[in-house]
């Protein structure tokens, strides 16, 4: 979304032919070091030149400068770095109310602490985190139309994300929670109408929700 909203030439090597030596065959190839000294440990990652950066919140720190996602002063620099960290956690909490026990086990084995992790992050977990941006937007100096300063930053579409998600997996938790987030809400409705996210969203560049994703629609979990 960084690079869409900023309208910047790139490949997304997973969707692209084999044929041309790209798709998932290449990222395979990556993985197992053939083509650096450094390879990821997993997807995502990128690719600049010769610089390869791994992880969601290392690549956008290192595309936010670059693509003017970002303020200028390193304190808002770091502080927009906590802020993506803070959602990698969540992510990755939202990700293990369908998969508690493990990741090598399919959700259909794991059903019954699926239900009781579920439970406890309706209760407890997704209003923590949403709670907290929710004060983030509060507390911006800049006014809350925005996580970081007065402009769009990449933040502020990483929050779009996670909530198009969460909107996905549990809309009835989600349609319960929105009245208490409102500038979460709003934010989210701004990044979602900017002309080239709504371009992006419209097109088959676009990767939509599943369930083979991380956020994941199962109605018996969207307590």
């Amino acid at each position: 979304m960084a690079l869409e909203e900023a309208g910047a030439d790139y490949i997304d090597v997973g969707r692209e032919s084999g044929k041309d030596g790209l798709g998932i065959p290449a990222i395979t190839a990556f993985l197992d070091g053939d083509e650096t000294s450094y390879p990821p440990f997993a997807p995502p990652f990128l690719k600049a030149g010769e610089l390869v950066v791994s992880h969601v919140a290392n690549i956008l720190q290192f595309l936010g400068p670059r693509l003017q996602l970002v303020p200028e002063d390193e304190a808002s620099r770091f502080w927009a770095h906590g802020l993506q960290l803070t959602l990698t956690d969540f992510v990755a909490e939202t990700h293990d109310v369908h998969h508690p026990v493990g990741t090598g086990l399919y959700y259909e084995d794991q059903k019954d602490e699926s239900r009781r992790r579920a439970q406890a992050f309706h209760d407890e977990r997704l209003p923590k985190f949403l709670g907290y941006f929710e004060q983030v937007l509060a507390n911006n100096p800049a006014g809350d139309a925005h996580l970081v300063g007065a402009k769009l930053s990449y933040i502020d579409l990483s929050l779009y994300q996670t909530v198009a998600g969460l909107r996905y997996a549990f809309p009835k938790a989600m349609a319960h929670l929105e009245p208490n987030i409102p500038k979460v809400t709003a934010l989210v409705a701004q990044v979602g109408e900017r002309k080239n996210i709504r371009d992006y969203l419209d097109s088959d560049r676009h990767q939509t929700f599943s369930e083979d994703g991380i956020f994941r629609h199962y109605p018996e979990l969207d307590v």
